[in-house]
């Protein structure tokens, strides 16, 4: 199983981008431990914290839960 690895993805995207935990925590409205939680797999990650994340990274969910290798996110509705 695999499900490690999608926790070393959000971490590797969000160090891609020089920004630290309590920043993207911020953008997610949550407290800097929560997010800490996330990319150590402590803590699942809700479905709506997915979604920002994946617009935040202009990515899929499906990258971020390492169902795919392609980053190019789908269309989105608007």
């Amino acid at each position: 199983m695999r499900v490690t690895f999608m926790y070393e993805r959000i971490r590797n995207l969000r160090e891609d981008c020089d920004i630290t935990q309590a920043t993207l925590a911020t953008k997610l409205n949550i407290s800097q431990t929560t997010y800490s939680r996330y990319e150590n797999g402590v803590l699942d990650i809700p479905s709506y914290a997915l979604i920002k994340l994946a617009k935040f990274h202009n990515t899929s969910i499906d990258f971020l839960l390492d169902v795919t290798d392609d980053k190019k996110p789908y269309s989105r509705k608007r």
